[in-house]
């Protein structure tokens, strides 16, 4: 990995210390520059008339977004978000009364919204399957609540958003396979970090955005449906770009994943999600992941050497998400202050809002998110900088 060149590609590395890249990373040049210059060709002639010059890009868009998560291009959609992404998948899911949906005790708030949403409108029934004593889904007990029969959907995130945790996402895809349940995977924060291979982890359904670990532009999203899948899907609303209106009264769905678009969208972010992708790709997947999951570990080790700070990161392998609390000073003050040092420090403040344990919400984290292109030095600096904020 060329870490000079990449950095170099990336502005906003010269400007700040970018460690909130689970909220939205910094774009490399390429990426920005694939976007400007169709919004520039937008604005030379006209909207309708750039994305005719760009149809051959878009066409090709398929192709690199599929091989960015092990899928062919009739398998991707592109949508304007992961949350849209996952709800075009999930309400696609015809549920019946009784049927089970089983996720995860860390799962995303939109999602556990749609779960409840589906109760109250179809009377399906959510249940939570118990963390193992690593603290991501253990395995044992979704096996013997699948075991149970009538389960619908397995929904779960790869990566949930507010501590280190990775999911063993392939080995749920296994018995899920195996009890013949749907499976879908909220990989907003894995893909662009981790290796994310839709055929090793056996999901149906898989949605992701382009703003974080990926480095895409914002308003960006994919969802992956499997073509087998896809096929017996319909869509909660569609247009005539996933349907055909082939008679007064008569529409026909495409046949695949496309069904789950819609006619209007943003042609340039589509060009740049692309570009993101080929850039990760060139620059190798597996060397990202290993790069990204050295710093956080890097960044944990400093943090707990910090007296009264806690590292709430769980999970057998952790990701490059760091979550952590100090006993007396407020995860808001602390942000703050990384972001009035001398070099400013971007973190962010994270409210786990979404957890099924009972009782209280726990007090904020702060969240800490490196990527492949920040540097050890800049670890350690953040490191130095919270250590300041408490003291000071």
């Amino acid at each position: 990995m060329d870490l000079d060149r990449i950095r170099e590609q990336t502005p906003g590395c010269r400007e700040v210390v970018h460690l909130n890249n689970a909220g939205a990373a910094l774009q490399p040049a390429p990426v920005s520059e694939t976007v400007r210059r169709h919004l520039e060709l937008e604005d030379r002639i006209g909207g309708y008339e750039a994305a005719d010059a760009a149809e051959e890009a878009l066409d090709e868009s398929y192709s690199v977004l599929a091989r960015l998560v092990g899928a062919d291009p009739d398998e991707i959609a592109f949508v304007e978000n992961a949350t849209r992404a996952w709800d075009m998948a999930f309400y696609s899911i015809p549920f019946r009364p009784g049927e089970r949906i089983l996720t995860t005790t860390s799962e995303y708030a939109s999602n556990a919204l749609g779960f409840l949403q589906a109760a109250q409108r179809h009377g399906a029934v959510v249940e939570v399957v118990p963390d193992d004593g690593h603290g991501q889904i253990c395995l044992d007990s979704l096996a013997r609540m699948l075991a149970d029969g009538n389960v619908r959907l397995v929904a779960i995130n790869h990566v949930p958003t507010h501590d280190g945790l990775i999911n063993p996402a392939a080995e749920v895809g296994k018995l899920a396979r195996e009890a013949g349940a749907l499976y879908l995977l909220d990989a907003c924060q894995s893909v662009g970090q981790l290796v994310v291979d839709v055929r090793e982890i056996g999901c149906d359904l898989l949605s992701a955005t382009g703003r974080k670990f990926l480095r895409g532009p914002r308003g960006t999203g994919l969802l992956y449906a499997r073509r087998e899948v896809a096929r017996e899907l319909v869509p909660p609303f569609i247009d005539l770009r996933s349907a055909d209106w082939t008679g007064p009264d008569a529409y026909e769905l495409r046949p695949d994943a496309r069904r789950f678009e819609n006619w209007e969208r943003f042609v340039a972010g589509q060009l740049g999600l692309a570009a993101a992708a080929s850039y990760a790709m060139d620059i190798g997947l597996a060397a990202i992941e290993e790069r990204t999951l050295a710093l956080a570990a890097r960044l944990r080790a400093g943090l707990a050497e910090i007296p009264g700070v806690t590292v709430h990161d769980r999970g057998e392998r952790r990701s490059g998400i760091v979550a952590f609390t100090h006993e007396t000073v407020a995860a808001p003050r602390i942000v703050a202050a990384l972001a009035a040092a001398p070099r400013r420090i971007n973190v962010r403040v994270a409210e786990q809002t979404y957890r099924y344990d009972a009782g209280a919400r726990p007090p904020l984290r702060v969240r800490v998110s490196p990527h492949y292109y920040n540097t050890e030095d800049e670890i350690d600096l953040a490191v130095a900088a919270v250590a300041t904020a408490i003291t000071g």
